[in-house]
């Protein structure tokens, strides 16, 4: 499992794009889908909400189990991934290009988010 040394990570397993234009995009980690199992409904943020960095704001549920979904930075959701809420399989075939979960106008980034080394040996993949 190789992650993607241009993004950043969370501790609760998301992954985070660079800024651009002061908006991000977030997903979870190939890790995270894999402990998951099978995605089979994805509850994503709505445009227009405040997330908090290491909130809750969504929801994904698979064959195994249910888990929250926690947003990295704090700021303003600008896209939710319609393709993810219509087919969430798409988190388990590619979490880190068509299974991103929602865009954020970032307002405020944490100090602890990890480079993908950091994340590789945190989570022991």
């Amino acid at each position: 499992m190789s992650n993607p040394q241009q993004l950043r990570y969370s501790k609760e397993h998301e992954w985070l794009s660079a800024v651009e234009d002061g908006v991000a995009t977030i997903g979870i980690t190939e890790y995270a889908a894999n402990a998951l199992g099978d995605v089979v409904y994805a509850q994503l943020p709505e445009v227009g909400d405040t997330v908090t960095a290491g909130e809750t704001c969504g929801e994904l549920e698979s064959t195994k189990s249910v888990s929250d979904l926690y947003s990295p930075v704090n700021g303003e959701v600008t896209a939710a991934n319609q393709d993810v809420v219509d087919d969430p399989s798409l988190v388990n075939s590619a979490p880190f290009e068509g299974g991103w979960l929602f865009k954020v106008r970032v307002t405020e980034e944490p100090a602890d988010l990890l480079s993908a080394d950091e994340y590789t040996a945190f989570s022991g993949n």
